[in-house]
C-alpha cells in the first residue's frame, strides 16, 4: 500500500507540473497567486495569435477549437480562456486588429496618384493570411453567426468607407470629380475587382496590372460621378 500511495503521489507531482509557461510564470513560491492577479504575457498572447492562423488554415472556423488552439501555441486552455471567452471573441479580435492597422489616406495631389496609392496598399493588405485565409472563412460563418458579419463590417467596412469618403472629397475639391460623386461606387471600383483577383481568383497580377486598374477606375468615376 505504502508503494502504491508513493507511486500515485509522483503521478500527481508530474500532472501538476504540465502547465503552460504562463501559469508557471505567475505562480508564487509560497502560496497561490489571488484570482485575477495572473500578468498576461506577451509572447504566450503572440504565441496564441499566431496559433490561430495555423488552425483556421487547417481545419476552418467551423472545426477549430480552444484546444487545438493551445496546443498549437503550446499552452494551456486556460491561458486562452484568461485572454478570450471563445474561438468566436478570438478571432473577431484578430480582425479588429488587422483593421486597426487600415488603409492610410493618401494625399498626392491628383485622383489618379490617390488611387493608384490604395492599390498599392490593398494589393499588400490582401495577401495577408487575415484577408486571404480567415475573412473568407469568416463569411461562410457569418450566414450563422450575424455577430461576424456586424464584426466584419465594422472592422473593415466602415474605414475603408471613411478613406474613400476622404479621396473623393478632396477629388471634388480640385475640380477632378463633379459634386455629389459617390464614395461607396469609389470603393467598390478600387477594391472590389483587386479583391476578386487576389482573394477569389488567387490569381497573380500581371505586370502594370495596378497602374491599369487605377486608370480604369478613375474613368469610371469621372464618367459615372
Amino acid at each position: 500500500m505504502r508503494r502504491n500511495a508513493t507511486v500515485s503521489s509522483q503521478r500527481y507531482a508530474q500532472g501538476m507540473t504540465k502547465t503552460d509557461p504562463e501559469t508557471a510564470a505567475n505562480r508564487p513560491p509560497s502560496r497561490r497567486a489571488p484570482a485575477g492577479a495572473a500578468v498576461l504575457r506577451e509572447d504566450v498572447t503572440e504565441a496564441i495569435r499566431a496559433a490561430v492562423f495555423e488552425e483556421l488554415a487547417a481545419v476552418g472556423f467551423a472545426r477549430m477549437s480552444i484546444e487545438g488552439i493551445a496546443r498549437r501555441a503550446g499552452v494551456g486552455k486556460t491561458a486562452v480562456y484568461r485572454r478570450w471567452r471563445s474561438k468566436l471573441s478570438l478571432v473577431l479580435d484578430l480582425v479588429s486588429a488587422f483593421a486597426e492597422q487600415g488603409l492610410p489616406v493618401p494625399h498626392t495631389g491628383s485622383l489618379y496618384g490617390d488611387i493608384r496609392a490604395l492599390l498599392a496598399v490593398a494589393s499588400l493588405a490582401l495577401r495577408h493570411p487575415v484577408a486571404s485565409q480567415v475573412i473568407p472563412d469568416l463569411l461562410v460563418e457569418s450566414v450563422r453567426h450575424p455577430e461576424i458579419a456586424d464584426a466584419i463590417k465594422a472592422a473593415l467596412l466602415d474605414g475603408q468607407q471613411g478613406v474613400a469618403a476622404v479621396v473623393v472629397r478632396e477629388a471634388v475639391e480640385r475640380g477632378e470629380l463633379p459634386p455629389g460623386a459617390d464614395p461607396d461606387r469609389a470603393l467598390d471600383l478600387i477594391v472590389g475587382p483587386l479583391y476578386w483577383r487576389l482573394v477569389v481568383v488567387k490569381g497573380a497580377l500581371p505586370k502594370g496590372y495596378l497602374d491599369d486598374l487605377a486608370k480604369s477606375a478613375v474613368a469610371a468615376l469621372k464618367a459615372t460621378g
